[in-house]
């Protein structure tokens, strides 16, 4: 009996304890994808789990998926420092900047935006597919109720706690010879970071809104789900735009030769996505008259 209880107790220790970002990966078969339930990352084997392929046909009309309203997205200052995580090229915000609206339950503040892609521009990596088509890549903008004072771990605890703005990244169609200049500046950074854990301060200069270019934010597919990263814990208002940010094919290519999984004798990072989860229930804005 002392034994089970210990044994029992060890499981809801290990069940409640934050991930420890050493133990789960995506290039190694010991930790990818596959075994992050196995390292005890055991909401990742939950029912409402992100990603999921978008079946635009089955998603139902909402009403009350009304536009959001961006406050300090304007801001030429907002970006703060460009980080290589091991796992993604994360940037962190200042404070201030925050999204309300779109039947969101309150004002959420907006933490950091990170990225999601495959193998260059031969090889898509989004995280999310829509009626199964997969993007070059995918950015989220991290958001956390306002009311939880920018404490994830306090927001995890809510099944509304985050709110994710998920924007597709693809190839400039033929034609187009300039992409945008925000996205030029931001990847010139992607050299400064080349090893896991280097991180440097931006200049200001780039705005939310410069990166996010090109895209309808009123036209958006809502869900339900999780982190896409353990401890996956499903507590994320999920948004997913239809429009994409569109870019070179030279600077998707960067992501994938630039920074590396460790030091400069580890692989490149690659494939940092995780793979499509159970499908969800969908909801999008009403067809205009």
């Amino acid at each position: 009996m002392v034994m089970n209880s210990l044994t029992v107790a060890a499981l809801f220790l290990c069940f409640l304890a934050p991930a420890d970002t050493d133990a789960w990966c995506y290039h190694d078969p010991s930790c990818s994808e596959a075994t992050w339930p196995l390292l005890g990352h055991n909401y990742c084997n939950g029912t409402q789990q992100s990603p999921i392929d978008i079946v635009s046909a089955h998603a139902d009309d909402d009403s009350d998926l009304m536009p959001f309203i961006f406050v300090n997205y304007s801001s030429t200052s907002a970006l703060k420092t460009i980080e290589n995580s091991g796992m993604t090229v994360k940037v962190s915000l200042h404070s201030g900047i925050t999204v309300s609206g779109g039947d969101l339950s309150e004002t959420y503040d907006s933490l950091q935006f990170h990225l999601h892609w495959g193998n260059g521009s031969a090889v898509p990596g989004s995280e999310h597919t829509v009626d199964g088509k997969r993007y070059p890549m995918e950015l989220h903008i991290v958001n956390s109720e306002s009311s939880c004072n920018r404490n994830t771990t306090l927001a995890v605890e809510d099944s509304t706690g985050l709110a994710a703005l998920a924007f597709f990244i693809e190839e400039m169609p033929d034609g187009v010879s300039q992409e945008p200049a925000s996205w030029r500046n931001l990847t010139s950074y992607l050299t400064s970071i080349t090893n896991s854990g280097e991180s440097v301060s931006i200049t200001p200069g780039i705005s939310l809104d410069d990166l996010l270019v090109g895209v309808d934010r009123r036209k958006y597919y809502r869900y339900l789900g999780s982190l896409t990263t353990p401890p996956c814990n499903e507590a994320v208002v999920w948004t997913v735009f239809k429009d994409t940010i569109k870019v070179s094919k030279d600077l998707i290519d960067l992501f994938s030769t630039t920074v590396r999984v460790s030091n400069s004798s580890s692989p490149f990072m690659v494939n940092v996505y995780r793979n499509i989860q159970a499908a969800q229930e969908v909801k999008t804005q009403p067809a205009e008259p």
